[in-house]
């Protein structure tokens, strides 16, 4: 049976101070800090940049302008629903 490695992340020269706050959030979550930290860069990973949000937004056609109405009307619309 052949088993696949997944890839390691090895992080050199972490400030103390900053792995006993990893540690302790960990352990408050009940986890392993390997099982924190992959679930916080699975986390990270998941959510874009600015810059990655500017280029989706850039690459994204026009769209016409809405009237002033709409907007208040959606604004009272949502007021009312919540």
């Amino acid at each position: 049976m052949h088993t696949v490695s997944m890839p390691n992340v090895l992080i050199r020269d972490l400030d103390p101070g900053v792995h006993a706050v990893l540690a302790a959030r960990a352990e408050a979550h009940g986890q392993s800090l390997q099982q924190y930290l992959t679930a916080e860069l699975t986390r990270l990973a998941g959510q874009p940049t600015l810059g990655e949000l500017f280029a989706d937004l850039a690459s994204r056609p026009p769209q016409p302008p809405l009237p002033a109405s709409a907007i208040v009307s959606a604004i009272h619309d949502g007021r009312r629903a919540g």
